[in-house]
């Protein structure tokens, strides 16, 4: 049986491009827009993976879920801003497109996992 790495976890490796993204858009944004806006959604976009990898080095899998469930709720709540940078034109629908495109990627793959953990209760 092999064991797979944090860093080869694929899931927590579109969490990683995500927090890219985000941040490459964060550096764009005036110093108004960070405050308002701009820090909740870097902090909710990197929470995604922080809560990945928190999860991922737990070993009861009813602990692994309650982390994977709270990046999940990051998940939701970094769409939210993202929305919202969008509808406010702060950000063009180019960049909205890229990063929404990782999100519906995450948006699954957490759910795949948090739906394999409860499974792995019956070995």
């Amino acid at each position: 049986m092999s064991y797979i790495t944090l860093d080869n976890f694929k899931v927590y490796q579109l969490a990683k491009e995500y927090s890219k993204e985000a941040r490459k858009v964060y550096e764009t944004l005036g110093w108004q827009i960070k405050k308002i806006i701009g820090d909740q959604f870097v902090r909710s976009v990197d929470s995604v993976g922080a809560n990945i990898a928190e999860g991922y080095g737990r070993y009861h899998y009813l602990d692994k879920i309650k982390f994977y469930y709270i990046s999940r709720g990051s998940l939701l709540e970094s769409k939210h801003w993202l929305d919202l940078l969008f509808e406010r034109k702060i950000i063009n629908q180019e960049i909205y497109n890229q990063i929404i495109k990782l999100y519906n990627n995450i948006k699954p793959a957490l759910n795949a996992l948090i739906s394999s953990n409860y499974k792995s209760k019956n070995f």
